[in-house]
Parts: structure tokens; C-alpha cells; sequence
């Protein structure tokens, strides 16, 4: 028989899940329906407590459950059920042997498992509790019902019962293309699962502690979204997520308007997120080109910080992505459109009445991130290369400058130490090799993603005249050691007075001479920030 356009009714359930979200109103749904509902354990006493009547799965199986709920669904009549092929010419010895047996076919397999995710992030969580957490009879029996999708629909997320129900109900029965839609996301549900297992025992290799990298690396993400093209309009692109992005990241934050997102658009979006949340919580602008950020500030309000964001490089900041940690009003919108055309906004909210300012740009993007955390929680960031992955911690490290060392004659005043800890957030997040000018809460000039960090200081003086900027009297930040001191010497030709940077070079008594001589206060932090 073909399969392909059937819909098969749903006579009989079978319900066995850990997050037990949503079970009863599904459960309930069906019996209504006149479906008979098998279950086990505490799914089992879940129902029956409300009102529903349920066969336990001992009780259809003849077998009791066992060793702790260890063995439970381990059983032909189950197995048996969701995998038997029925009314198929080809496939009669299924039936035969399902009658001989006594095994019932089983329409609907709804299943999710054991919380092993959440047990490993437990504090003080033991090995032998996390050991109890891998479920074992969940993952075979949605493997085996999203097998025989032809016939069996395997339910495996608490979103789609409402789907599932008002299928049923209207059409009498689920589609192939719902069976096969599910059976997929089925096999990503246990995949995940498994991933998820074996990159914390793997993480072990037999220690009693828990490595930093697993031996094997899992990961998995959600498609969100296809793409126009990537970097480039000749390479085809798509957005990916993690399951459960976390708060104020591109991966949670939604679209409220404008033409649909490009990679580029996605990426100078993060870029923005990233800088921005290192430089609050102050009112802040964060404006990005290419990566980049090409100006940012911190002020009372937002729209006097971005009017200094602007102010540090308007010629870069045309088709750039802004980036804001505040609400973003009509006012803000009024400012923005009279200053300049802007790819993609992004902010924790937008109100109406700017939405319907920017409406008349219908090709910008606006972004709503939501809330945005006060620290970068830690995660660790992957890049792709030719025949494998680098895998590290993010950078989330931070120095405060009001403790760090001090290597020259001169101290640094206090208004040069606080322009010091604002360049040297945003350098974070510039390209290597990376220089920023600062002054006042505003970057003066930035010199990103150079081979020279001369030239770097260079051209962030030049960007500083550009904009018509003094740098006179700002503060320069370097994202890593200097080697040699012609960039001290570069930065006081530009009229810097105070500089940060990591140390750690074999010239730097040099480097600290040449600030001396040139009456500059330098103050080494001993953490770089090489961002590539």
C-alpha cells in the first residue's frame, strides 16, 4: 500500500514522559476522542488522579515493572506494537505473529525523557544519580515508533500536542507528512539526548572530576531560518540555534520588522550584542561595520549616547548595525533616520511609535533582544576549519582597571583610569590586531584587524581626524602587548596621555620608557584579547 497521502486514525496510546507539561489536557483530548491510553509509572498516576482512565503498561504487558522502573516498556507487546506493519500484502507475517502474541498496534507514542540535562547541572550532583538519569526504554521505543512513521506518530515535544489533538479530530486521523515531520524531529530528540550523555562521560575518561573538552563533541542546533546567500551572494546560507538560547543572545532575540536578515546582518548583530554588553550598564550605543565596532559610547541617556557613537566614525556608521541596552522611542527613531541609513537595530524593546517611524525605511531591520544580562554568562564558541573544529571558552574575562599595574612614573588621573576601562571593554571586541582612542565615555578612533599594531594606531588617528575628533587628551587601549615602542611613540605623536594594554613583551621596559619620556601613564592588565 502507499503510504503516502494515508491518514492513519489513532486507536490506541501509549504515554510515558518525564516533563509531564501539558499531559492531562493531551490525555484528555484523546479520551474524548475514544483512544485507548496505556501508560507507566508516574505518567500513569498523573492521569489516573485526574479522572482519566488509563491501563497501565504492567497491566497490558503481563509483566511487572521492575529493578527501580528500570525495566518498564522493554517488552515485545510494546515493541511489538509500535513496530508491526499492518495492511500491507508484503508485510503479513507482522500481523500473524501480532495475533499469535497478543500484541496490540499502538498508534501514538508520546515520550519525552529522563532529565539528564538538568541533573548534570545539578551542584554536587553524584556520578550514580546521573547514571540513574539516562533513560534507556524512552529512547528505544521513539526510535522504534519514529521507524515505522508509516504507520506510528511519535509525539516527543509538549508544543505540538495541540497540533496533534486538533489533527486528529478534524481529519480523523494524522497525515503521512505529520508522521514524517515528527519522526524526524523524533530522531533529533534522542540524538540530542545521547550527545548530551556522551559528552559528560566522555568529559570523565575515567577521572572522578569533570574534564574541560569531552573526548567525543556533540552538539546540536535548530534551523531558523534559510538565508538570501551568506558572506557572499554565490554561497547559500542558514540560520541555526541552540535549543535553549540564552537571554539577550541573536539566537533568542526576534524580528519586528523590516526585509529579512542576511548572515552578514546576523553576524554584525552579535557583533554589536557582544560589545554592547561588555560596555554597559550605563546607557549605551554600540554601531558595527563589517564586525566591527566602528563607534560606541556610554552617556546619561541613550540618544546622547548615540549621537557620540555616531560622532566616531559617521562615514563608517552609514548601512552599519546599531546596537542599544535601553528602550528605543520615537524620539530615538526621529534621531536616527535624521543622522543616517542603518542596516539593522537591535534593542531590549522598541515601542509603536518608533516602529512606525522606522516603517518608512522598509528595508531596515528591527531586532528586539529582549532583556540583556549584566555579565556574559560563560559558554565556549566553535570555529569551523578544514577537516575539524576549535573549540574554546568564550572571552568573558575582564580586568579591573581601578587594580591594575601601574608601570610608569606618572599615575593615571581618574577621568584617564574610567576612559581606560571603556576602551578597553570595546578593544575586546574589535579585530585584532586592535587600537582604540577614547575619551569621555566616546571611542575617538579605532584601528581594527591589522598585521601592524602601528599601523592600527595609525589609522585609528586618522579615523579620529576624520570625524573631526581631537585626540588630544584621549586614552589609547591595545588588545594585546606592544613589541617594540614605536607605538608608544605613535601615540603620543597623536597627543594620547594614557594607554592600557596587557604586557607581557620582552621589550616592555622599552615600551615603559618611551611612555616616561613621553609623560604618558601606562597601566598593564596581564590579559590580552586577541579576537580573530
Amino acid at each position: 500500500m502507499n503510504y503516502d497521502n494515508q491518514r492513519v486514525p489513532i486507536r490506541r496510546a501509549l504515554l510515558s514522559v518525564s516533563d509531564k507539561t501539558q499531559i492531562e489536557y493531551l490525555a484528555k483530548g484523546l479520551q474524548r476522542s475514544g483512544v485507548e491510553i496505556l501508560s507507566t509509572g508516574g505518567t500513569a498516576k498523573v492521569l489516573k488522579a485526574a479522572g482519566i482512565k488509563v491501563t497501565d503498561i504492567s497491566d497490558y504487558t503481563e509483566f511487572p515493572e521492575m529493578m527501580d522502573g528500570r525495566i518498564k516498556t522493554l517488552h515485545p507487546r510494546v515493541h511489538g506494537g509500535l513496530l508491526g506493519r499492518l495492511n500491507n500484502a508484503e508485510t503479513d507475517d507482522d500481523q500473524s505473529v501480532m495475533d499469535e502474541h497478543g500484541i496490540k498496534p499502538i498508534d501514538l507514542l508520546v515520550v519525552n525523557l529522563y532529565p539528564f540535562e538538568a541533573t548534570i547541572k545539578k551542584p554536587d550532583v553524584t556520578l550514580q544519580e546521573v547514571i540513574e538519569n539516562i533513560d534507556i526504554g524512552g529512547p528505544a521505543m521513539i526510535r522504534a515508533g519514529a521507524k515505522n512513521h508509516q504507520r506510528v506518530t511519535v509525539v516527543v515535544d509538549p508544543e505540538d500536542y495541540e497540533r496533534l489533538l486538533e489533527e486528529n479530530k478534524t481529519y480523523k486521523g494524522i497525515s503521512f507528512d505529520s508522521r514524517f515531520e515528527m519522526a524526524g524531529k523524533a530522531f533529533a530528540h534522542t540524538a540530542r539526548y545521547d550527545g548530551i550523555i556522551a559528552n559528560y562521560l566522555t568529559a570523565r575518561r575515567g577521572t572522578p572530576e569533570e574534564l574541560d573538552f569531552p573526548q567525543y563533541l556533540s552538539q546540536q542546533f535548530i534551523h531558523r531560518s534559510e538565508l538570501r546567500y551568506g558572506e557572499n551572494p554565490h554561497q547559500k546560507a542558514a540560520f541555526y540555534i541552540e535549543p535553549n538560547p540564552p537571554e539577550g543572545s541573536i539566537g533568542a532575540s526576534y524580528q519586528v520588522q523590516g526585509i529579512a536578515l542576511s548572515y552578514n546582518n546576523i553576524n554584525d548583530a552579535d557583533a554589536a550584542l557582544s560589545c554592547l554588553k561588555e560596555v554597559g550598564p550605563e546607557p549605551a550605543c554600540v554601531i558595527v561595520k563589517h564586525a566591527n565596532p566602528c563607534g560606541v559610547a556610554v552617556e546619561s541617556d541613550i540618544e546622547l549616547a548615540y549621537l557620540k557613537a555616531y560622532a566616531g566614525d559617521p562615514t563608517s556608521a552609514f548601512g552599519g548595525v546599531l546596537a542599544f541596552n535601553r528602550t528605543v522611542t520615537e524620539k530615538t527613531a526621529e534621531l536616527i533616520l535624521s543622522k543616517q541609513f542603518a542596516e539593522v537595530l537591535i534593542a531590549p524593546e522598541i515601542t509603536d511609535e518608533a516602529l512606525k517611524i522606522f516603517a518608512t525605511k522598509k528595508r531596515m531591520r528591527i531586532i528586539c533582544c529582549s532583556s540583556l544580562p549584566d555579565r556574559v554568562k560563560p559558554w565556549q564558541s566553535f570555529k569551523r576549519v578544514s577537516g575539524g573544529v576549535l573549540v574554546q571558552d568564550a572571552d568573558t574575562g575582564m580586568v579591573d582597571v581601578e587594580t591594575a599595574k601601574v608601570v610608569t612614573k606618572r599615575q593615571p588621573t581618574e577621568a584617564e583610569l574610567n576612559d581606560m576601562a571603556f576602551a578597553w571593554k570595546v578593544a575586546k571586541w574589535v579585530k585584532s590586531n586592535a587600537i582604540v582612542y577614547a575619551k569621555d565615555g566616546q571611542t575617538i578612533g579605532i584601528g581594527a584587524g591589522q598585521m601592524s599594531r602601528v599601523v592600527s594606531a595609525r589609522i585609528a588617528a586618522m579615523k579620529a581626524d576624520d570625524a573631526g575628533l581631537k585626540v588630544a587628551g584621549s586614552v589609547m587601549a591595545s588588545d594585546a602587548f606592544f613589541p617594540f615602542r614605536d607605538g608608544i611613540d605613535t601615540a603620543a605623536q597623536a597627543g594620547i596621555t594614557a594607554i592600557i594594554q596587557p604586557g607581557g613583551s620582552k621589550k616592555d621596559p622599552e615600551t615603559i620608557a618611551a611612555a616616561n619620556e613621553h609623560n604618558i601613564a601606562m597601566v598593564f592588565t596581564e590579559m590580552r584579547h586577541f579576537n580573530h
